[in-house]
């Protein structure tokens, strides 16, 4: 009879125990849509995990930078226990999503987190390069983004630059040396991006800098141009 009890009392610890993470769950991701700082605050000091996903997959950090809850997102920074890198089901990081956005102040406080710069696959250069966050993929080219990284089709941010972004990105890019004769899987060169998006002025910066490094051409054997 003492070990029945004895069963029963873990039996119900355990179902108590799931069901407060249970309502912690919902609690917190419920916190984190409406920018309740406070609410979230209390929970991570109740000891619930920062880096738990929801039912898609995505981190409060992630939900907060869509949301957007920047009072969330100032709480979750300042939790030891945050994976700053945690992507999401499209393999973005927090930092890549700051950096589209040009959320300045979020990219350095997560880059004092340590927040990866560098990554397989696409990365937050690329995507500072895509809407002409100059600021931005500065501070990441600071911070040794690597400037010619490929994304899984093999595209670079140069590329992206030139059929998104803004010619001053572009022209940013080339001055930090990026390769101008890379191709993607499809064979097309950061011109070949710039033309398909009638980005005439693109082209025609990383044309200029694809002949200045080729130098002058040498003149005919005959001496006749």
């Amino acid at each position: 009879m003492k070990n029945y009890f004895k069963k029963s009392l873990y039996l119900l610890v355990i179902a108590a125990s799931f069901a407060a993470h249970a309502g912690s769950f919902e609690d917190f991701f419920r916190a984190v849509r409406g920018d309740n700082a406070s609410g979230v605050r209390t929970l991570l000091q109740r000891g619930f995990d920062p880096n738990t996903l929801d039912e898609h997959g995505q981190t409060g950090l992630m939900i907060a930078l869509r949301e957007p809850s920047p009072k969330v997102i100032q709480v979750l920074l300042e939790s030891p226990q945050l994976n700053v890198d945690l992507p999401n089901a499209k393999d973005e990081t927090p930092l890549m999503l700051a950096a589209i956005k040009g959320q300045q102040d979020l990219v350095k406080q997560l880059l004092k987190r340590d927040a990866a710069v560098n990554k397989t696959g696409w990365t937050p250069l690329h995507y500072a390069a895509t809407s002409g966050q100059l600021t931005i993929m500065k501070v990441l080219l600071d911070n040794y983004a690597f400037i010619d990284a490929q994304s899984p089709n093999g595209t670079t941010p140069l590329m992206m630059a030139a059929m998104y972004g803004s010619g001053e990105a572009v022209k940013l890019l080339l001055d930090e040396g990026a390769d101008t004769t890379m191709k993607n899987q499809l064979g097309m060169t950061a011109v070949d991006f710039a033309n398909k998006a009638n980005r005439a002025e693109a082209a025609q910066l990383i044309t200029a800098a694809m002949n200045a490094k080729a130098g002058p051409k040498p003149p005919p054997k005959d001496g006749k141009w």
